[in-house]
């Protein structure tokens, strides 16, 4: 594995982490949102990761050469959480049914938060990962002078 390759790999998960951190985002704004543009309550949003694979044939030759035939982190999908919505009583809600109760998004706070903070730790740890290589193409360019 080379020092680029080390790069692109950070890279990768930067991104990755980046989507994580908006799409948490977003469920945390839309947490109260009882009915979206179609009608419903708001789900709970999740980003699916998979491993990324090389898209050429000398990318893939390459890591096949060097026993890996990855090059990171993509985002596969942004998938709904399955979870049903939680049912609320408030007869005075413009959403209620007619017992009075109102289907509120899949949104818990807490677990939003901790996803934000994994995500946060998750790209805290790529952006160490590129200024490690940085310096060790400073020191390795200092030592060839």
């Amino acid at each position: 594995m080379s020092l680029f390759d080390a790069i692109d790999t950070a890279a990768s998960g930067l991104s990755a982490e980046r989507m994580r951190m908006d799409v948490t985002a977003e469920n945390l704004a839309n947490a109260q949102t009882t009915r979206g543009a179609d009608g419903q309550p708001y789900r709970r949003k999740v980003v699916v990761l998979q491993e990324a694979v090389p898209s050429n044939f000398g990318s893939t030759l390459r890591g096949a050469m060097k026993g890996t035939n990855t090059t990171g982190v993509r985002v596969a999908e942004i998938a709904q959480d399955a979870t049903p919505n939680r049912l609320v009583y408030d007869p005075g809600h413009p959403d209620a049914d007619p017992r009075g109760y109102v289907s509120m998004p899949n949104v818990q706070p807490v677990t939003e938060m901790v996803d934000l903070i994994s995500a946060s730790r998750g790209y805290e740890a790529n952006v160490t990962v590129m200024q490690t290589s940085k310096q060790m193409f400073s020191k390795t360019l200092e030592i060839l002078r």
